[in-house]
């Protein structure tokens, strides 16, 4: 998901979304990919008054070379993650 337009910033609840995982599952493995460097992650200031700051997160370039490599392993198009 995050490949598909890599140098976006995406919530971790968008991310859930997408991809039907479970945000106990989501949030550790987002935490890990972080740490590895393959992403990176920022707080977003409220879009609306009273709602708390969002994480959001993208990939490195690090992230989108691993992205690549998998999608050329899993032979999948990987245009939008050459990019």
């Amino acid at each position: 998901m995050l490949a598909d337009t890599p140098a976006a910033w995406r919530h971790g609840y968008d991310i859930a979304k997408a991809t039907g995982t479970a945000s106990g599952t989501l949030y550790p493995m987002l935490i890990r990919l972080e740490a590895q460097g393959v992403l990176e992650a920022e707080w977003q200031a409220p879009t609306e008054p009273g709602r708390p700051p969002r994480h959001a997160y993208r990939l490195t370039a690090a992230g989108r070379r691993m992205a690549a490599a998998l999608a050329r392993d899993a032979h999948m198009p990987v245009a939008a993650v050459t990019a």
